[in-house]
């Protein structure tokens, strides 16, 4: 059991891949290694998918292509209305990069999502986001008075719920990915044959990308909240 537990530990430690040999070295950790590679593949798709285009398609490709933008924008545009339609493409973006995130490891790599560092960083960009879309739809005299309603004895749990907010989105995509991985990796420490292979199929796919839908949605629906 002791050998189980470290070997299982050591899969969890988030690793340093090398330093940077500068302000007395900056150490470069697994998850932003692996975010690079994400980064790397997102862009070579981007430019493969997106050369040549007619404007009347006529290859399957761009047809796809054409198909899933289509999806993924009345996806948002659905939550957010006319106003929030220019933060579709940030929104798309993430869930992108999350969705990947989520999947890598079905290629050998650790998810970089299942590194709180990660979701941490994700969650304050959605809150940012957020606060920016009542911001900018409000004007400054109707954000700040937001924040009394529907009566003045909620300003407090409002002002408090600026913290909730990206904690919870931080904490939830956080401990799914982790408890998934924690799932899988006990599976194939201990039946490390045929048995792994369908869970996978449920825990690095099915998994992944629920939480993938569940990070995006809560943001746009918060921006939402935020802009109404």
């Amino acid at each position: 059991m002791g050998n189980l537990s470290e070997e299982l530990m050591a899969k969890l430690n988030v690793e340093t891949v090398f330093t940077i040999p500068i302000f007395g070295g900056i150490p470069v950790p697994e998850s932003v290694v692996v975010t690079w590679v994400i980064m790397a593949i997102l862009v070579v798709a981007a430019i493969l998918l997106t050369r040549n285009l007619k404007v009347i398609p006529t290859g399957k490709r761009q047809i796809l292509l054409e198909f899933a933008v289509e999806k993924l924008n009345g996806f948002f545009e659905g939550i957010l209305g006319e106003a929030g339609k220019k933060y579709v493409p940030y929104l798309a973006t993430v869930a992108l990069y999350i969705g990947c995130a989520n999947l890598i490891g079905l290629l050998g790599f650790k998810p970089p999502t299942k590194d709180l560092n990660v979701t941490a960083a994700l969650a304050l960009m959605s809150i940012v986001l957020i606060e920016y879309s009542g911001l900018r739809r409000k004007g400054v005299k109707g954000f700040f008075k937001s924040f009394a309603q529907p009566m003045a004895i909620m300003v407090p749990m409002n002002i408090l719920e600026l913290g909730i907010r990206p904690l919870s989105l931080c904490m939830r995509l956080f401990g799914n990915v982790l408890g998934s991985f924690v799932v899988m990796e006990l599976i194939k420490i201990i039946v490390p044959a045929v048995v792994p292979v369908p869970l996978s199929l449920y825990f690095d796919i099915f998994d992944g990308l629920i939480q993938t839908y569940v990070f995006v949605f809560l943001t746009s629906l918060f921006m939402k909240e935020a802009m109404e």
